[in-house]
């Protein structure tokens, strides 16, 4: 290892003494410290050594293993344990919620059935106890009885429909799926012209929007509000962080602004965070909920010019108008719905007003409303998960959707936003918590979900915090997808 040579200087203690060359390390070192540098070397081989018997404990417990094969398999099968762990988990958890959904709707024809029986069955003991029946009687109770038995038969109209969810873990992906299972109540009354079958293309196409966060004509800032124009093929959106309103043509591949767009500001040509606005056809304008002026405004559809204040002084949030002209704006802060006729100065509370709540005639956070042609109000009573509806002239609200706390059952909903109501009175709900978007059929006790979010995320079939949603006159949904800065439209699969 080593050679002698003529006096020199060790590397260590820097004095002139013979010495010899290491051949690792080419220094020189005298004897005495030559020494120490061979219990070096001895110290650090100890410590390889140490590292190559935990190297061969790990090997060695990987390989124990069944069927692994490569060090690398020990953590995929580490990942895949954690991924059936995770989807027995969803599994179990999703049936437990539709027995007990079964179980409840079940249970409500059942008890219907017991209460005809049990008054069936007064009638009959009354009739003999008097001695009171003739065949007319018998006959009346014979066809009860057949009729409550029919009942009993009749399908419930009650199905187990099976959706797939892929799984993915980390980098790994298994290219399988579990199959979920929902309950889904198909017909819960008999409602004219109601296509219960009817589904939605679960992969969305961007309308507008879609590049990014800024305020270019292709582009959207976290927009809100949307409204549909079906005569000119057009959408509207409340473009709030742009402080604009832009309306974009079916198939256009850039917007054109024709509300604001001067900067945020208070002048009357200008918006500060607009959050939503509608189309009135009666005066050819769009009215804005201004909501960072704390205004709702009118603009012209036909002259850029033309703009007036049309209520101040209030914390709009969303904005809905009925068959008669009148305004419906939620205020947020006051927890309240309020109704203005044209002309009006003061608007009257119509729903809430009652403090923030979650009673019957409270309302905690109110978002997007919707009026119906009987004037009944729908709601997204954002902090309360739940959807209500107040009927005209109504001193409380009924729960038509969610009001069971936070959650992601079919009988739940997570900070609802955006909600509309078609001409058959489903209710559409977008379901911003637990990014979808859910049905609820006229007198259901229980949503479907129609368009089922994959997780927040930017691709076609994810959301990332859901505003307002608005349909077509074909039934087509447009959902404003906020934090990615576009409108999502969901086609209706034809089937």
């Amino acid at each position: 290892m080593a050679s002698k040579v003529e006096r020199t200087r060790c590397i260590t203690c820097d004095k002139e003494k013979r010495a010899v060359r290491c051949e690792g390390c080419l220094q020189l070192f005298c004897y005495e410290h030559f020494t120490d540098h061979r219990q070096y070397l001895s110290q650090q081989l100890d410590v390889i050594e140490a590292n190559r018997d935990l190297f061969r404990q790990t090997f060695n417990e990987q390989g124990s293993q069944p069927h692994v094969s490569h060090p690398q398999a020990y953590l995929l099968i580490k990942q895949i344990d954690q991924w059936e762990e995770e989807s027995i988990k969803l599994v179990q958890q999703t049936a437990s919620e539709c027995r007990q959904l079964l179980i409840q709707l079940t249970t409500k024809n059942t008890n219907q059935t017991e209460t005809s029986l049990a008054k069936l069955t007064e009638e009959i003991r009354k009739s003999r106890k008097e001695n009171d029946y003739n065949e007319i009687d018998l006959k009346k109770f014979d066809e009860q009885l057949k009729q409550l038995a029919a009942e009993l038969e009749k399908p419930t109209h009650i199905t187990v429909q099976q959706t797939s969810v892929p799984l993915t873990q980390n980098d790994l992906i298994f290219n399988h799926c579990i199959h979920l299972y929902t309950i889904v109540v198909e017909k819960c009354s008999p409602v004219a012209n109601v296509n219960v079958n009817k589904t939605w293309k679960q992969y969305a196409v961007t309308v507008a929007g879609g590049n990014g966060d800024g305020n270019q004509l292709t582009q959207l800032s976290r927009p809100y509000g949307i409204c549909v124009d079906d005569d000119h093929q057009s959408i509207y959106i409340a473009d709030q962080w742009s402080h604009r309103i832009v309306k974009w043509k079916s198939g256009g591949n850039h917007g054109y602004v024709v509300a604001g767009g001067n900067g945020e500001g208070s002048r009357i040509d200008q918006l500060n965070h607009p959050t939503d606005v509608l189309i009135d056809k009666n005066t050819d304008s769009l009215v804005i909920c201004d909501w960072g002026n704390r205004r709702v405004v009118r603009w012209s559809r036909r002259s850029e010019s033309s703009q007036q204040v049309l209520i101040s002084n209030i914390d709009c949030f969303r904005v809905a108008m009925d068959n008669n002209g009148d305004l419906y704006i939620s205020d947020w802060k006051k927890n309240e719905v309020r109704r203005w006729k044209t002309g009006e100065s003061t608007g009257l509370v119509v729903a809430g007003g009652n403090g923030k709540g979650n009673s019957l005639n409270q309302l905690s956070g109110p978002t997007s409303i919707f009026v119906d042609d009987e004037y009944s109000l729908y709601i997204s009573d954002h902090h309360n998960h739940r959807v209500m509806k107040w009927c005209q002239d109504a001193k409380e609200g009924v729960v038509i959707a969610g009001g069971q706390g936070q959650g992601n059952s079919l009988t739940h909903l997570a900070y609802p936003q955006g909600i509309t109501v078609d001409k058959s009175g489903n209710l559409y709900v977008a379901d911003s918590g637990n990014n979808r978007i859910v049905r609820w059929s006229k007198e259901c006790r229980t949503g479907t979900v129609i368009v089922r979010g994959h997780g927040q995320g930017d691709k076609a079939n994810q959301f990332n915090c859901l505003g307002g949603i608005a349909l077509d006159r074909e039934g087509n949904i447009y959902a404003v997808d906020m934090w990615n800065h576009r409108v999502q439209k969901f086609e209706v699969e034809q089937n």
